[in-house]
Order: C-alpha cells, then sequence, then structure tokens
C-alpha cells in the first residue's frame, strides 16, 4: 500500500514571525517545495494544520488537527488516523529542498523508517506505519519529545547528507535558503 505524505503546516511559526507555509522563496510558497517532490516520487500528499493555518493555494487536501495540544506528533497523529491502515510519510512544510528519491526511498520501506542526518533522528522526515498510531497517541498525550516517540518505534534508519534535512525556520535561514537556491 503506497503512503501518503503528510505536510505538516500547523506550527506557530514563532521565529519566522509570519506563516511558514507561505513565506516566498524563489518566487514561490515554501511550502510548494515539499508538494513538488511528493509530486515528483508519485506520492498523494494532504496538508496536516490547525483551523486557522494560513496557506497558500494549493491542489492537495487539508486536514485540520485539533488546537491542541501544540505538538509535533499531533499532525502525524492526525493523519494516521485519516490514512488508516496506509502508512504515512510526514515532513514538514518548510523543506525546500526535499527530494524525491529519499521520499521513494521512505515510501519504499518496509516498516516504520527515519531519515538520520548528521546523526540526528528526524521525527518530521519519516515513514509511520499504521500501526505506530497508538504508540504515537500515548506518546502524545504524556507530551514526549517527537524524536524519543520515534526511536521507541524502532525504526529502520536511512542515513543521508546534504540539504535533504534543512528547514526554514527563522529569516536567516529563509536567506540561507535563497543563496542555496540561486547557487
Amino acid at each position: 500500500m503506497d503512503p501518503i505524505v503528510a505536510i505538516l503546516a500547523g506550527g506557530r511559526s514563532q521565529r519566522m514571525g509570519e506563516p511558514k507555509p507561505c513565506v516566498e522563496l524563489g518566487g514561490k510558497p515554501l511550502i510548494s517545495y515539499p508538494i513538488a517532490a511528493a509530486q515528483a516520487a508519485g506520492l498523494e500528499s494532504w496538508i496536516v494544520a490547525k483551523g486557522n493555518s494560513e496557506l497558500p493555494s494549493s491542489d492537495c487536501p487539508v486536514l485540520i488537527e485539533p488546537d491542541e495540544p501544540r505538538h509535533p506528533l499531533l499532525g502525524v497523529v492526525t493523519a494516521l488516523r485519516a490514512a488508516r491502515p496506509a502508512p504515512v510519510i510526514a515532513l514538514g512544510a518548510d523543506m525546500p529542498f526535499l527530494t524525491a528519491e529519499l521520499l521513494s526511498r521512505l515510501g519504499a520501506a518496509e516498516t516504520t523508517a527515519a531519515v538520520e542526518a548528521e546523526g540526528r533522528l528526524q521525527p518530521l522526515l519519516a515513514r509511520y506505519d499504521s500501526g505506530a498510531l497508538e504508540p504515537l497517541e500515548r506518546a502524545l498525550a504524556a507530551g514526549e519529545p517527537a524524536t524519543a516517540a520515534l526511536k521507541g518505534l524502532d525504526p529502520e534508519v536511512i542515513e543521508v547528507e546534504g540539504l535533504a534535512c534543512f528547514n526554514v525556520n527563522s529569516p536567516t535561514d529563509l536567506e540561507r535558503a535563497e543563496r542555496l537556491l540561486e547557487a
């Protein structure tokens, strides 16, 4: 069963100072980059956001997650519930250098799998099987950090180098992304 790509866009964007999905990078909304990577990988993608999240228009369905708790796992849990029994590839809306090849590798995994970059496991660049739903719901209820919850699932690890995990969290990150995009 093909996984659904859940592009998580329900964060507060506090460091950015404006809604990250709408921030322009290279003349396009930031969220358009992960959407394009999912399309290039041949995977269906959904946007997961709060009801009041500001989003640019796209062809992706939008799943509304609850307003509380404010936790990165909430978007993953919301997507898993909606996609059941299909697995979900969770990724941030602020990842402009994500590649279709990496999404295809995650999609081809036979179990829960996560990207590891520079020794760090990436809970928001991971494939979650439907069997991960209950453990993630428990972790969310306990307020467990997303990385710890992912480690508890004993994921297959896909090591990557380069910019695939780069995310835009601040105006400084956006400036760097603009320079990288131009190069």
